[in-house]
């Protein structure tokens, strides 16, 4: 049909699906419960320094992670800058003096370790791989991010994986996605999805970029933002549904 992909339009419980062709996935807290390995290597990395992980420190890290990482996306701090000061700063909001780059390098090889996955995740891929084509986006680390996809099973499922590392820009930037979108033929915005739980990485990056959106919501967090995702599930199997296939 002189190289022009049709995008079907399904009526599905009252809702207007459309026939989606590529699924961009991110990783962490999509597919593999990033909350999970990173309480395992937070433990790991302070019983190495006979130190007491308490619940207080606990939030105190999770509070200022979020804000750099955030600071991240919206372009304000380099990727090295937020890895190598987060476990100064910690450690100086309780009087500590420690070096920040050398246990983000322990930390790094404890989270490399843990590959939990997020409920359903397995059942997912094996079901859908065959009539989608799936892709990995994701901001991080590219040793970390394909040894967890490795040990977690799920690299087999995948027509290529995009890490911010290699890509040399990060979600939600404009770069990260004409990257990954020229990459992937044929590529069609009208039938491409992406699915993610950060509402500034990847709803905001997908609309951005001319897709639709899928905000995998699964700790139930507010939308303050002003970007609407096109479709909200609280969990990964209420994607056969988006999908408009039999579970």
């Amino acid at each position: 049909m002189n190289g022009i992909i049709f995008v079907e339009i399904t009526l599905y419980g009252g809702m207007v699906l459309k026939k989606y062709k590529t699924l961009l996935f991110d990783l962490d807290d999509t597919l593999l419960d990033f909350g999970a390995t990173e309480n395992a290597a937070l433990h790991k990395l302070f019983a190495e320094q006979h130190i007491e992980l308490t619940p207080e420190i606990k939030a105190y890290y999770k509070k200022l992670n979020d804000r750099l990482w955030q600071e991240f996306e919206l372009g304000k701090m380099e990727r090295e800058e937020v890895v190598n000061s987060r476990f100064t700063l910690l450690f100086e909001h309780y009087g500590l003096h420690v070096d920040g780059a050398a246990l983000e390098g322990r930390y790094r090889t404890f989270l490399s370790e843990g590959h939990h996955l997020i409920e359903g995740a397995v059942e997912l891929m094996q079901d859908i791989y065959e009539q989608f084509d799936l892709y990995v986006v994701t901001n991080g680390e590219s040793k970390t991010q394909y040894k967890r996809l490795k040990d977690s099973g799920l690299e087999r499922y995948f027509k290529d994986v995009f890490i911010s590392e290699e890509v040399g820009h990060q979600k939600p930037t404009k770069e990260f996605f004409d990257y990954v979108f020229s990459k992937i033929e044929p590529f069609n915005r009208e039938s491409t999805l992406i699915v993610g739980d950060s509402l500034t990485a990847d709803v905001t990056g997908g609309y951005n970029a001319g897709i639709d959106t899928c905000w995998i919501n699964i700790r139930g967090k507010q939308n303050n933002s002003k970007v609407i995702p096109t479709y909200e599930i609280k969990k990964l199997d209420e994607l056969y549904r988006i999908l408009n296939i039999e579970k």
